[in-house]
């Protein structure tokens, strides 16, 4: 297993490993991930940011996997957790717990606090993050983009 950084040829990749992922979930709706017009070219998007970065994890040459960071609001020093995804192969792996590892180090070096969004059925997602010490929030934070998501979490990096 190698973590790295995105490059321009994995956009293509990550992309189908994410909307195969949600479409498997009966995900592919609007306001979920799927949709996101930055799927197209993640490399570029993260890019784009000064404090954000998207990481895919290979397993045999192949890319599996990948995570995100990128500003949520700044103003306030909160990033986002984003695109959590990984192929069903390498499900039960550790590949999700290093994943994290890699972004929340990432993220508190530049952030104070940590937000992301998912569902409630997404059971295992769910048990990883409380289990990075991400809290359980009531609503989603002022600025979230996607309505589909109906579990919302905020961890302190400090």
């Amino acid at each position: 297993m190698i973590i790295r950084e995105i490059r321009k040829e994995d956009n293509v990749k990550v992309k189908k490993i994410i909307q195969d992922s949600l479409k498997s979930l009966g995900l592919a709706i609007p306001g979920s991930a799927y949709f996101d017009p930055q799927l197209n070219d993640l490399y570029q998007y993260y890019n784009n940011f000064k404090y954000a970065n998207y990481w895919v994890v290979e397993m045999e040459g192949e890319v599996v996997g990948g995570i995100g960071i990128a500003p949520f609001n700044e103003h306030d020093k909160v990033c986002e957790l984003q695109k959590l995804y990984l192929s069903t192969k390498t499900q039960g792996l550790g590949f999700g717990k290093k994943l994290m590892e890699t972004a929340l180090s990432f993220a508190s070096k530049h952030y104070e606090k940590c937000y992301l969004e998912t569902m409630h059925e997404l059971k295992t997602a769910c048990i990883l993050y409380e289990k990075f010490g991400f809290i359980h929030l009531h609503e989603a934070l002022s600025g979230s983009d996607h309505s589909a998501m109906d579990a919302w979490y905020l961890k302190d990096l400090n």
